[in-house]
């Protein structure tokens, strides 16, 4: 079994190395056709850059990589936007245009057949991950001691590199926010107190070392594929156009889902890699907890959801004419469901209460989100917990748990992180009621100005800091540096409202019986949401923190059956305060004696 997964590993590596040379490994050609295609501005702008990519000798030169043609097409529009002065094309408007420009002007060996780079990549990837994958349903079901503390991809990172990831991605969030200066402001104030509730959680504790995976050494496993996983995502929300030949490799699966005409989008190629990975990696999380039900059918929900719900649905609906949208997602995660042209675009323009008497489709979206956010959620949350969305509906958990299960064990389980995770979590929830407020005020009464920002600013550096860099870059990303739920614990809005519902008004808890308990840490290992799992069971105390997402692992890696998932309402009043122990005053002592 051991060569089987070796050569599921080599494939795989070779697979990775496709996918990744692919993205550069393409010939350019820029000529008029692609200009008076997809350069539609206006008819100015279109003659600007025709005239301006024959002067800079563009037109008609081949390039040798995506990366040098692109320059070459910042050329032609600077030249083009000098000569069109107050005319120039904006330029968030250039960059939509790279990526056509980029994507349809592509030759050579990867670009020319995009189906051979499809199979020998990702198709041949996921192929290979399961063939690494199986052969472990030989062994015997159950979680073994498997090492994951001294595996140079799972034993995580120092303290001192992790602060050093992090403050890179802010100076990365810094530099890209840099020309807009009253972000810049927000920006500074945010992380400001971020790093105060920081320093003085450092100084309660007067400097002690936060518990970590790792405490003197770091895998250098895992640092590569954060940094790979990191790079993938800067590339996906800030550079698409570079990624053009990825999503021409994936054109015909597009086209055959959305209808002829139809092409894929880095957006779609990201909604596919993110199904492919999930599978994938499902079908690993079903062979490695194969003993405990409860496990195998929560894995199948998110499969389900994440693939239907999210990815199918709503590219069948955009085939039918009808407007793109995720019917799982609730606000705030779908932070921009209630803006102006989100409702605009579901209810039809016109009326400013059209959406109340229409009939369309998107009538009954827009009225089913509404509902999804409003009652569904509280009352599937007093019933079930956040689990019923955290853990059997999100993507974003399903990512989690999926390709995020080998790195579960790194989350932080300290007191200090605790108590950063519920400043931050609930810190960003207060600043998507603030967007939305604001958003609905200016949609309601044209009111803009909010004195030193605007309606459509809050939502701009929402989107940029929360929506890209928080969920996508630091979220997924560093999940082999800092476990896999650091957005759902850090940053998650939605995970912050449900979790207020789950620590005072929910049924449902964690029972423990800690007279059973024998200290193996296993529960606490592998908690992804940093709770110590094993201080709660060695006290008999039920776990109702807000940040569990009852994802059920800590009850299938206890040897001791000490943990159960249940749903009841006799402690609701006093459930963060009970204790399941005997006590005994100074008079029974007496007794006794």
């Amino acid at each position: 079994m051991k060569i089987i997964k070796i050569i599921g590993l080599v494939i795989f590596i070779f697979a990775l190395g496709v996918f990744t040379f692919s993205m550069f490994s393409s010939e350019h050609q820029l000529t008029s056709e692609l200009i008076k295609s997809h350069v539609t501005y206006s008819p100015e702008a279109q003659a600007a850059v025709m005239e301006a990519a024959n002067s800079t000798g563009v037109m008609g030169k081949s390039y040798g990589t995506n990366f040098s043609f692109i320059n070459g097409l910042h050329e032609v529009f600077n030249t083009a936007n000098n000569t069109l002065g107050e005319k120039a094309i904006p330029s968030w408007q250039v960059e939509k245009y790279l990526i056509p420009l980029t994507k349809y002007s592509t030759a050579g060996p990867f670009g020319g057949k995009p189906n051979m780079a499809f199979w020998l990549s990702i198709m041949l990837g996921a192929l290979a991950g399961l063939i690494y994958i199986l052969p472990d349903m030989s062994q015997l079901a159950g979680i073994k001691n498997d090492g994951i503390y001294q595996n140079a991809s799972t034993k995580g990172i120092t303290l001192n590199v992790r602060l050093a990831f992090l403050g890179l991605a802010m100076l990365y969030a810094l530099w890209k926010s840099i020309f807009q200066f009253p972000l810049v402001i927000f920006f500074v104030l945010v992380v400001g107190l971020i790093l105060y509730w920081v320093w003085k959680s450092e100084k309660s504790y007067n400097g002690a070392r936060a518990r970590s995976a790792s405490v003197s050494t770091s895998g250098w496993l895992g640092i590569a594929f954060g940094i790979y996983l990191i790079s993938f995502y800067v590339f996906l929300y800030f550079f698409p156009h570079y990624v053009t030949n990825w999503t021409l490799m994936l054109d015909p699966v597009a086209a055959a889902i959305k209808g002829d005409g139809g092409t894929a989008s880095h957006w779609f190629l990201y909604g596919f890699l993110y199904c492919i990975v999930m599978v994938v990696m499902g079908v690993r999380m079903m062979v490695k907890y194969r003993h405990n039900k409860y496990q195998l059918v929560r894995t199948a929900s998110v499969l389900f959801f994440q693939l239907g719900f999210a990815f199918l649905i709503p590219e069948i609906l955009v085939r039918l004419n009808q407007p793109y949208m995720d019917l799982k997602n609730a606000w705030p995660l779908d932070y921009d469901f209630y803006t102006k042209d989100a409702i605009g675009g579901l209810a039809g323009q016109g009326s400013e209460i059209a959406f109340l008497g229409g009939t369309s489709v998107g009538t009954v979206m827009l009225c089913w989100g509404i509902a999804l956010t409003f009652i569904v959620v509280p009352v599937f949350t007093y019933v079930f917990g956040k689990r019923w969305y955290c853990s059997w509906v999100c993507g974003c958990g399903g990512l989690a748990e999926t390709l995020g299960d080998p790195y579960r064990q790194l989350s932080d389980k300290s007191m200090r992180a605790w108590k950063i995770e519920r400043y931050v979590i609930h810190g960003v929830l207060a600043f998507a009621v603030l967007m939305t407020v604001g958003v609905l005020v200016n949609r309601f009464t044209g009111i803009d100005n909010f004195g030193l920002f605007s309606a459509g600013q809050l939502k701009s550096w929402y989107g940029f800091m929360i929506g890209a860099m928080f969920s996508g870059v630091v979220g997924t990303g560093f999940y082999p540096l800092m476990g896999n739920r650091v957005w759902c614990r850090f940053g998650c809005p939605l995970a912050g409202l449900l979790g207020l519902v789950q620590k005072f008004k929910s049924r449902f808890r964690i029972t423990t019986n800690g007279g059973q308990c024998i200290s193996c840490g296993n529960c606490s290992t592998y908690c992804e949401m940093g709770i110590d799992v094993r201080a709660y069971a060695q006290r008999g105390q039920n776990i109702v923190r807000s940040s569990c997402v009852g994802c059920g692992v800590c009850s299938a890696v206890c040897p001791r059956g000490v943990l159960k998932l249940e749903n009841g309402s006799s402690d609701i009043g006093e459930r963060t305060t009970e204790l399941k122990t005997i006590h005994i005053s100074e008079s029974d002592l007496k007794i006794l004696s």
